[in-house]
């Protein structure tokens, strides 16, 4: 596989070795030539952290741009096409983050790699390569996952 895009609980997971990734997924990641991390990952995992509904962050949330240099990774662009396609596409998922990661997939051309089954309802959306998951989707969320 050439390119991925990382769901951000897939960019955190990774991160932190954690035994949630699944492992068809983390062996994409490591098969890609190209991994990128869509930029509102960033501001999701900083907003969520300052909330306080993901705690488990906290120990990485002031160097995440280092760590993903670090993993060899590529903050992936975010342009004006893709902001707009984020905000105008037809899918019912209101969550905006979202829909800004789903618009970078879809311009981008890559599969993105996300535990969230929510992803699966771009399927036959023009430009949509997939979500990279192997396993049945969790009944309920795991403690590192954020809550929405």
């Amino acid at each position: 596989m050439t390119a991925v895009l990382l769901d951000t609980h897939a960019w955190v997971w990774s991160m932190l070795d954690m035994p949630d990734l699944d492992p068809a997924a983390r062996e994409a990641i490591e098969e890609a030539r190209t991994v990128y991390v869509p930029p509102c990952s960033f501001h999701e995992i900083t907003q969520k952290h300052r909330s306080g509904k993901w705690p488990e962050v906290g120990s990485i949330v002031a160097r995440l741009p280092a760590l993903l240099r670090a993993q060899g990774g590529i903050v992936a662009p975010y342009t004006a096409e893709m902001a707009m396609l984020s905000g105008g596409m037809e899918w019912s998922h209101r969550d905006p983050f979202d829909r800004m990661i789903a618009a970078t997939a879809i311009e981008m051309a890559c599969p993105l790699v996300s535990k969230d089954p929510a992803f699966d309802g771009l399927t036959g959306f023009p430009g949509w390569k997939g979500r990279l998951w192997s396993e049945e989707p969790a009944k309920t969320a795991s403690p590192t996952m954020p809550r929405q």
